[in-house]
C-alpha cells in the first residue's frame, strides 16, 4: 500500500443563507486550492428559500499537490457525509445548529466558523409564540458539539468595517491553518476573482487576524421597536418605582416607554393603573407580584398592539432609513430606493374606521364571505416623498386611534382577560398564570390574529371560564389551561385544540359524574 492511500481530502461544508455570499467563499476556497496546485472538488445544494434553509456548498481538498500525485487522480465524494466534515463554515448561526443537529459536525475532527448573528427563520417568524431559537442551546452545543469552535458576531464586525462577511469568514478559514493553502494563495484568489478586491482583501486581513475569545457571548433575548423620539416620562418612572416591587420594574419601565411612543402619556398612564390592580389582587392573594409582572409582559403587548397605524408609525419612523442603509453598507450620499410590500385587506380597512362603522363593515363581510377574498397587494415606495407622505398620513390617524373599531374591540378584550386573571388569583395563583399566559396566542394582525382570537376564545369560554366558576378542581384547570394553551400555540389551525378540549371536556364530565 502507497503512502498515498492513507491519505485523506480535507472536507469542507459551508451553509450560508441568500444574500451573505455563500457562493462566492466557495468559490474563493476553491480558487485557493488551485493556486497552491492541490486537486479541489466543489458542489452546491441549493436551498428552498432564504430562511426555509441555507445554500450548502461542498468542497474537498486533497492535500497533496497535482505535481506529487505521479499522474495519479484522487477519488472525490461530491455530498457531505454525516461524521466526515473537517470544517464547517456557517453564515449565520442557525446553520451552525442545523450541521450540528444533521450530524455533519462531530467532536472528534469538527472545526466549526461560525457568525453569531442571527436571521430569524419562517418558523421562528410564524410561530404562535416566541418561536426564536434557544440561543445559549445554540452557543453550548456549538463549544460542545465540535473539536474547536470559532464563534463570533462577524456580521457586526464587517458592518462596522464596511466590508463583507464572507471575506471575514475567508479569513479565518485561513487563520486556522487547516487547509494545505498559503496566506498568499487565499489572497490571489481574491485578486483573480476581480470583484471588490481592495474592500476583500481587508475583510480577508480582519478575518485572519480576529481574536476569539472563550467565552460565550451574552445573549440580549429582547428584541426592542425604535420609538425613535419618546422617553420615560419621569412621573411614570417614579410611579413604578414607588408603586410595584422589585421583580415587576424592569418590564414596566421599558413598557411605560413602549405605550408613550404607541399612543400617549395617557395611555402609558392606563397600563399601570390596569397593573395596579392586579398587584392588589395579588398581594391579597399572598403573591410576591411574579404574576404581576408577566401580567405586565403580555399587557404591553396587547396594549401595542399591531395596526395599520403602527405599521405606518414604524415603517416612518425617523431613524428607519439610517437603520437600512447600515444593513445595506450604502455609503454616505449612495441612494437606496425602498419598497415596502404590503396586503390590506378587509380587517385592516375596518381597524382603523370609527367603532360603529367599522363593526358594522366587518358583520357585513362576515355575512358575505368578503373577509378572506378582499385583500390587495401594495407596493410602496417608501424613500419617495409620496411614499413617506403616505406613510405618515396613517400614522397621523394615532389621534383618533381610541374611537376606531380595533382599539375598542381589543380593549374589551384586555379588560375581560384582566378580570380572569384576578379571579384566578382568588382561586390558585398557579392558575392565575397559566391564564395570564393565554395572553400570548394573541397577536399580529389579519389572519393571525383571527386564529388566535378564536383558539383563546375556545379556551376561555371551555377551560377557564368552568374553572374560575367552580365547576373544576384548582390543580385540574391549571393543567388543562397549560395543555389547551400548548396544544394552540402548537398548531395555530386549531386541530390539535379541538382534541385536547374534547379530552378536557370528558375528564370534566367524567370527574363530576363521580
Amino acid at each position: 500500500m502507497s503512502k498515498l492511500d492513507d491519505i485523506r481530502p480535507i472536507t469542507l461544508q459551508v451553509s450560508a443563507i441568500g444574500g451573505e455570499g455563500g457562493g462566492v467563499l466557495a468559490t474563493w476556497i476553491v480558487a485557493a486550492a488551485q493556486r497552491a496546485g492541490y486537486p479541489v472538488q466543489s458542489t452546491s445544494i441549493p436551498g428552498v428559500a432564504q430562511r426555509t434553509g441555507a445554500t450548502v456548498y461542498y468542497i474537498e481538498v486533497f492535500p497533496v499537490s497535482i505535481a506529487d500525485l505521479g499522474g495519479k487522480r484522487p477519488v472525490m465524494a461530491l455530498y457531505p457525509g454525516v461524521g466526515d466534515i473537517d470544517i464547517m463554515l456557517a453564515s449565520e448561526f442557525a446553520e451552525a445548529g442545523r450541521a450540528i443537529s444533521n450530524g455533519f459536525v462531530t467532536p472528534d475532527r469538527t472545526h466549526l466558523i461560525a457568525s453569531t448573528h442571527r436571521v430569524y427563520a419562517i418558523g421562528e417568524r410564524s410561530d404562535m409564540a416566541d418561536g426564536r431559537y434557544d440561543v445559549e442551546r445554540l452557543h453550548m452545543a456549538a463549544r460542545e458539539r465540535t473539536k474547536h469552535a470559532y464563534l463570533a458576531d462577524l456580521r457586526q464586525v464587517a458592518q462596522g468595517r464596511g466590508v463583507s462577511l464572507n471575506a471575514i469568514l475567508f479569513g479565518v478559514l485561513a487563520g486556522v491553518g487547516q487547509l494545505p493553502m498559503a496566506v498568499e494563495d487565499y489572497k490571489g484568489a481574491i485578486e483573480d476573482s476581480g470583484i471588490a478586491i481592495g474592500p476583500n482583501i481587508e475583510g480577508f486581513e480582519i478575518g485572519l487576524n480576529f481574536s476569539f475569545s472563550d467565552e460565550p457571548e451574552k445573549v440580549d433575548h429582547n428584541s426592542k421597536e425604535h420609538d425613535v423620539g419618546y422617553t420615560m416620562p419621569e412621573k411614570l418612572r417614579a410611579r413604578v418605582h414607588s408603586e410595584f416591587p422589585e421583580v415587576c420594574q424592569t418590564i414596566f419601565l421599558e413598557a411605560v416607554t413602549r405605550l408613550t411612543g404607541y399612543q400617549d402619556i395617557a395611555y402609558a398612564e392606563g397600563y399601570l393603573d390596569r397593573l395596579s390592580a392586579v398587584l392588589n389582587a395579588e398581594n391579597m392573594a399572598g403573591g410576591d407580584g411574579d404574576v404581576t409582572a408577566e401580567a405586565g409582559r403580555q399587557l404591553a403587548l396587547r396594549m401595542s398592539y399591531e395596526d395599520v397605524i403602527r405599521v405606518a408609525q414604524l415603517k416612518s419612523a425617523g431613524d428607519r432609513m439610517d437603520r437600512i442603509r447600515e444593513e445595506v453598507g450604502a455609503k454616505e450620499g449612495e441612494p437606496i430606493v425602498v419598497v415596502d410590500y404590503l396586503k390590506p385587506g378587509i380587517d385592516e380597512l375596518c381597524s382603523v374606521l370609527p367603532a360603529g362603522l367599522g363593526r358594522w363593515l366587518m358583520s357585513l363581510a362576515e355575512r358575505q364571505g368578503w373577509r378572506d377574498r378582499s385583500n390587495f397587494g401594495l407596493h410602496l415606495k417608501s424613500t419617495t416623498v409620496t411614499g413617506y407622505l403616505r406613510l405618515r398620513l396613517l400614522a397621523g390617524l394615532r389621534r383618533w386611534r381610541r374611537g376606531t373599531y380595533r382599539y375598542s374591540e381589543e380593549q374589551a378584550s384586555i379588560e375581560t382577560w384582566l378580570e380572569d386573571v384576578k379571579v384566578a388569583l382568588t382561586v390558585d395563583q398557579r392558575l392565575a398564570m397559566e391564564t395570564v399566559e393565554c395572553a400570548r396566542l394573541i397577536k399580529g394582525y389579519g389572519d393571525t390574529h383571527r386564529r388566535g382570537t378564536e383558539n383563546y376564545t375556545a379556551i376561555r369560554e371551555q377551560v377557564i371560564a368552568p374553572a374560575l366558576g367552580g365547576a373544576m378542581a384548582a390543580d385540574l384547570a391549571t393543567d388543562a389551561v397549560a395543555n389547551a394553551r400548548a396544544a394552540a400555540l402548537s398548531d395555530p389551525e386549531g386541530t390539535r385544540l379541538g382534541d385536547v378540549l374534547a379530552e378536557i371536556s370528558k375528564a370534566t364530565m367524567g370527574s363530576a359524574a363521580e
